[in-house]
């Protein structure tokens, strides 16, 4: 009777088209978010004012950025099961995102101090919240990343020498 040996697991998408496609992601994230945060840069700035629009557009390129990011830190991670702080990363990449876009859309929400039907105005403390909010997307991704992780195969070549 032969063996049959286990089939292996079926691949998913290649790492490689991953990783290509999460920097196009990226790249694109940030070309809208940059048409959103300095519109002027491309001839568009229309208002003396950082207006609904404007915040919109930012916020969902900051949202692509992540996603991007998001996709391609996944890519460089292999076949390697993740840790628990590349774990925790993730989620605070996505509370980071969450944090600024609650930041930057507040009065649309009404918890800003121009709330509806006033005209949405993007204040210094909604530009620091959406800074914020970066700042603990960025710690996230660096918690994300696969360098961080120890190879135990690279740990075991080095007792041996």
């Amino acid at each position: 009777m032969a063996r049959l040996s286990p089939q292996p697991p079926p691949k998913g998408p290649s790492r490689t088209l991953k990783k290509r496609l999460g920097l196009f992601v990226s790249l694109l994230g940030l070309l809208v978010f940059l048409l959103g945060a300095t519109p002027q840069a491309f001839g568009l700035d229309r208002s003396p004012v950082v207006g609904f629009i404007q915040i919109t557009v930012f916020s969902l390129g900051l949202g692509l950025l992540g996603l991007g990011g998001y996709f391609t830190l996944d890519a460089l991670w292999r076949d390697t099961p993740k840790n628990i702080p590349a774990d925790i990363g993730i989620r605070l990449a996505g509370t980071g995102y969450v944090i600024a876009l609650t930041s930057g859309l507040a009065d649309v929400f009404g918890l800003g101090t121009r709330p509806l039907p006033s005209v949405p105005f993007f204040g210094y403390w909604q530009g620091a919240g959406v800074l914020i909010g970066q700042l603990i997307m960025i710690i996230g991704f660096v918690m994300f990343s696969p360098y961080w992780a120890r190879r135990p195969q690279a740990n075991k070549q080095k007792k041996r020498r």
